[in-house]
């Protein structure tokens, strides 16, 4: 399989598998959907693998930022990895995977994430399961008791594409979030143009929503904001159609603030989409990711990491002050030893006790999930 970079020429054959693989779009879908694409076509982010002039396989990166403890890091998102039927099974995914891995790296992105279809193929190449984007479903009613004065606010438009990011950056760093995506300006101001979406911004905040199931529920697709005031204030948007819409759909964090706004709440009804993470390379990716201020420690790393021969080693992890530092060190027989699946996941939060009795890692050490506390989520599918 001959494997090489799309462009606009390719768009009839990318639908033709995607539709094969996937299933039919409507036509507005899918031009909203090119239009998408469209940011990642000519410039070697889309590839496709190909046995003579058929087209077999697909995987495109998204230039994407991610946040870690308020930092932004940057993430190539996998998307449309496609096989055509007829050659599944034939190590065509494999391939194209481990050349995405490749291009992420040529890219700059020092790590990446993907909403998996299948798991085993992306495991075997170091993806790990990390994080969720949380779907919770509570009725309109709820929110239409949220107090809620006035807010300045307007409708957002594509012209607004680099203030809403902007607006969006400013509340996950001051929050110090962990796992959203940070979308760059081109790919907002496609988003922004899409005619079934409504958007609302705010000097703190920023809110997405549609209609779904025949108006009978509104979807939240986005909903940030940086103080009390924007957070009843965008809610109350939402909450205003409750006398047709009987549901709320939303994707929030796992303590978003709107559960703590309302005036009942015995249970949640939440699905969650889980999401795989790769380190691309270690040492950046350390570097670039805050930590807790309060934690300080030293941990012997030993790592493998086949795909990426470049982060196997031994390591000294050094965190203080809320950044992090990878060093080669000394093999030490008390280090913590690990492969690149659990180097993901630990570096997104997952518990060390949780990763030793799947056999993740091996060894303990001192202050190691200290370091890497967190919840990861996602606000965004892509």
């Amino acid at each position: 399989m001959e494997i090489r970079a799309l462009g606009t020429d390719d768009l009839d054959a990318i639908r033709d598998i995607r539709t094969r693989a996937f299933g039919r779009k409507p036509d507005g879908d899918w031009d909203h959907w090119a239009a998408l694409t469209g940011t990642t076509l000519g410039n070697g982010r889309f590839l496709g693998g190909f046995d003579g002039p058929r087209l077999i396989a697909t995987a495109r990166i998204i230039d994407f930022g991610q946040w870690w403890h308020g930092r932004r890091v940057s993430m190539g998102g996998i998307s449309t990895v496609t096989v055509a039927p007829e050659e599944r099974g034939r190590g065509a995914g494999r391939k194209i995977m481990t050349a995405v891995l490749e291009r992420c790296a040529e890219l700059g992105h020092t790590v990446s994430v993907l909403y998996p279809a299948t798991t085993p193929i992306y495991r075997s190449l170091g993806w790990e399961h990390a994080g969720a984007l949380e779907l919770v479903t509570l009725p309109s009613e709820a929110l239409r008791t949220v107090a809620a004065a006035a807010i300045k606010v307007r409708r957002a438009v594509p012209d607004d594409a680099a203030e809403v990011r902007a607006v969006i950056s400013s509340v996950h760093a001051a929050t110090g979030d962990c796992g959203p995506v940070d979308w760059n300006e081109a790919t907002w101001r496609v988003r922004l143009a899409d005619p079934e979406a409504y958007y609302y911004l705010a000097d703190d905040g920023f809110l997405c929503y549609r209609w779904a199931d025949g108006n009978k529920s509104v979807e939240v697709d986005i909903l940030v904001a940086g103080s009390e005031e924007t957070q009843r204030g965008l809610w109350g948007i939402v909450g205003s159609g409750s006398s047709i819409a009987r549901t709320i759909r939303a994707s929030v964090a796992p303590h978003d603030p709107a559960l703590w706004l309302l005036k009942e709440r015995f249970a949640d009804e939440v699905r969650r989409m889980r999401w795989m993470f790769r380190l691309v390379d270690a040492r950046a990716a350390i570097a670039a990711r805050g930590f807790p201020a309060g934690v300080c420690a030293e941990i012997p790393l030993s790592v493998e990491d086949p795909q990426r021969p470049g982060n196997s080693g031994s390591w000294l992890l050094s965190v203080a002050g809320g950044t992090g530092v990878l060093a080669p060190a000394p093999a030490d027989v008390r280090a913590v030893r690990l492969g690149a699946n659990g180097l993901a996941a630990l570096y997104a939060g997952i518990p060390s006790g949780t990763l030793r009795r799947v056999g993740l890692i091996a060894g303990q050490a001192p202050g190691l999930d200290a370091v890497f506390a967190t919840t990861p989520y996602a606000l965004d599918h892509f």
